[in-house]
């Protein structure tokens, strides 16, 4: 009787309920982006920019946790992408708009309208790339990856509030990166995706503690911080090309011999 009693209570599977936390944290992650707009409206672009860095945290752990719970789903795949469309494309061009763009009106407009389609186009081809089997190319993304290319377009906004030095006319550098960043990220570019770094056991405590610096810096000096980070990516956007071809050559020279030898046999 309490068995019965039990089943009719159950309000989902456990399958279900592992699916659900990765969604969930999906979910968050679109509500905090959705938020930036809305702090941009108000002016307060700091705290705009703080919700597209913590979208792109819930963007990045959101897939992790349902990996590690077997908690994977394709309606997860689908809201994802949905996510990010929002918090990476939407929200970046109407903060950037508001605080700069529209003054150049009808052309900043456009602008904004080809960077979200831009977007688009780039999660529509991860989601068609992201099933072919090469375990090497799991280091890599083709082109900048959504979260990546948000913030490098939000790099002016955030470069100004770190207040290093101030720019008479942002105009032009916002629209440039309009055109430079939505090229990036629909590209073919080999880009470091950081999915599989393989630590040392011996070096996991330096990690741990280059890691609690970096927090560290990162509440201190948020701005600042965050700004270096960025140009740091971009310094590794060429490195990454360099690291790819020459796994890829490795790889190619590889099929090639055990061509040769099934050939032989």
């Amino acid at each position: 009787m309490s068995i019965n009693l039990q089943n009719k209570i159950k309000v989902v599977s456990e399958k279900n309920s592992r699916i659900l936390l990765p969604n969930l944290i999906t979910i968050i992650g679109v509500c905090i982006g959705l938020s930036s707009i809305k702090f941009a409206l108000d002016n307060r672009f700091e705290l705009s920019i703080i919700a597209i860095l913590f979208a792109a945290i819930m963007d990045s752990l959101d897939g992790r946790v349902a990996r590690l719970i077997k908690g994977t789903s394709k309606v997860g795949k689908e809201l994802d992408s949905l996510t990010d469309v929002i918090s990476f494309g939407v929200a970046p061009a109407f903060i950037m708009y508001f605080w700069h763009l529209n003054q150049i009106e009808k052309i900043g407009w456009l602008l904004c309208l080809m960077y979200v389609v831009c977007v688009a186009l780039r999660l529509a081809r991860f989601n068609i790339t992201s099933n072919i089997n090469h375990e090497w190319k799991d280091n890599f993304f083709e082109g900048v990856p959504a979260p990546a290319g948000a913030i490098l377009l939000l790099m002016p906004l955030i470069f100004e509030k770190s207040n290093i030095f101030s720019i008479i006319d942002n105009t032009y550098i916002v629209s440039t990166m309009f055109i430079i960043v939505p090229l990036l990220m629909i590209s073919k570019i080999p880009t470091y995706s950081f999915k599989k770094i393989v630590i040392p056991r011996k070096s996991t405590v330096f990690l741990l503690f280059g890691i609690g610096i970096f927090i560290g810096l990162l509440i201190i000096y948020t701005f600042k911080t965050v700004f270096i980070s960025g140009l740091i990516y971009i310094l590794l956007i060429p490195v990454s090309i360099i690291h790819y071809n020459n796994i890829k050559s490795k790889n190619d020279l590889a099929d090639i011999n055990e061509d040769d030898q099934e050939d032989m046999l």
